[in-house]
């Protein structure tokens, strides 16, 4: 009894789990592969590395400071002062420190700043393209779930009506009035209505498992989208001209951004080319001084006994002693240089054209998918109204049907066809629906508008 009830308890807890699960939102789903896409990710990355060069090149126009020391040790016989040789064990060491700092070189330096800039600037837009191309993704599956779920309830509202007529004939058959092919021919309407309903369920798994992985989920398993309040579609609505389109995206499409930052990158490039050919004026100063210690130098007095040849310095005595300094200026001329200024030169006049082209085939680009998109919003608008038409025709037709299939004036085969024609056209209606709802979205993307249900 105590397992029984303990039983019961956990499919208790499990289905008030299941049924106090969060469905994800479409600005959820996007919210959250912002932060977890890994290709966004990568594309972050490369924007940081590209701060990073813009801040070195900042960093560029300070001095650059060295420290030196080394250390050696000597052993053998050496020629002494007194042009003798004599066994010298020594230990010697020097520290030194030098600076430099560019005082002029054409303002390649300073040029460099700004086309690190820009160049971090394009990328930050790569970043955004990314995220809208990302958003679109996922707002076209998320309307094909919403699709599919509408198309579960279709085929379950279907067979729920051959379920609900087959009572009714069975009741017939019993009391004679209807063939009993009749009831055979229904029964088997509602096992292939079944099939239907079946893979209507598949189809939504699969498309819940596509925006799962979309979104990198580890455990799909549960996830599932809300059911959002959807935009009301109606024939009054006027469509923005794409040319006007087109024109306000200039402004603001990240992917035009971009271009244009890296034209101008470009046009910097040429300035620092041409910067090669100027003097180069540096600074320099330096510091340093050496130690050195004899352990032993040893020689001999006039009566043959050993005595040492030489005292040692102190170490103070020898740094102060040793100091070294230095200052001056060096100006580098460029005369000939194996004409490889000019070959910088050109070709930065050729990255400047390339970057034209870019910039005008992005353009070219962004007026082809807007025209496209107007093009498809305005299909998937008549599609639509149309679609609601033939429902509402077909609607019509099938209730006579039914009326007369009731009557025994229709027989099931024509009763059924007539069902699929209705419940066809519904599902056309719905795919319309969802066709113009995304249609009119990327519309709205390319005018600025964010993506919202």
């Amino acid at each position: 009894m105590k397992k029984t009830l303990f039983t019961l308890v956990v499919i208790i807890l499990s289905l008030a789990a299941v049924n106090a699960q969060e469905k994800w939102s479409l600005e959820k789903c996007i919210n959250h592969a912002k932060e977890h896409n890994i290709d966004l990710q990568i594309r972050k990355l490369d924007a940081e590395v590209q701060a990073n060069n813009a801040a070195q090149s900042k960093l560029d126009l300070l001095p650059s400071v060295n420290g030196n020391s080394s250390y050696n040790f000597s052993y053998g016989r050496t020629l002494r002062a007194d042009n003798t040789y004599g066994d010298i064990n020594t230990q010697s060491g020097s520290l030194g420190i030098s600076a430099s700092l560019s005082l002029f070189n054409g303002f390649q330096k300073q040029n460099s700043i700004k086309q690190n800039k820009l160049d971090l600037e394009a990328s930050l837009q790569d970043v955004e393209k990314a995220k809208e191309d990302m958003a679109l993704s996922i707002t076209s599956s998320y309307l094909n779930i919403l699709f599919n779920k509408e198309l579960l309830q279709i085929a379950k509202e279907k067979l729920k009506v051959t379920q609900l007529q087959i009572k009714r004939s069975e009741i017939l058959v019993e009391a004679g009035t209807l063939p009993k092919g009749t009831l055979m021919e229904q029964n088997a309407q509602a096992a292939r209505e079944e099939l239907e309903v079946v893979n209507a369920t598949n189809n939504l798994d699969l498309n819940l498992l596509d925006l799962a992985q979309l979104l990198d989920l580890e455990n799909p398993e549960s996830f599932d989208i809300e059911i959002p309040e959807l935009p009301v579609l109606n024939a009054t609505r006027s469509m923005i001209d794409p040319e006007s389109v087109f024109i306000n995206a200039l402004e603001f499409r990240p992917e035009m951004k971009a271009a244009k930052y890296r034209l101008e990158s470009s046009e910097k490039g040429l300035i620092i080319a041409k910067g090669q050919r100027a003097p180069s004026l540096s600074m320099s100063g330096y510091w340093g001084s050496s130690y050195s210690k004899d352990f032993a130098e040893y020689g001999f007095n006039a009566s043959g006994a050993p005595i040492v040849v030489r005292e040692e310095m102190k170490l103070s005595d020898q740094l102060s002693n040793r100091e070294n300094k230095a200052f001056g200026f060096n100006l580098s001329i460029p005369i000939f240089n194996g004409g490889t200024v000019n070959r910088n030169i050109a070709n930065a006049k050729i990255n400047i054209n390339r970057y034209k082209l870019n910039m005008e085939n992005s353009k070219n680009i962004l007026r082809k998918e807007i025209q496209q998109a107007h093009a498809n919003a305005k299909a998937a608008m008549n599609k639509y109204f149309s679609s609601e038409t033939a429902v509402s025709s077909t609607e019509e037709a099938f209730r006579y049907t039914e009326e007369k299939f009731n009557l025994g004036l229709v027989n099931s085969v024509d009763y059924n066809q007539e069902k699929n024609n209705l419940f066809q056209a519904k599902s056309n209606l719905l795919q319309a629906k969802y066709e113009y709802i995304f249609r009119t979205k990327i519309l709205d993307f390319y005018n600025g508008i964010e993506i919202k249900l």
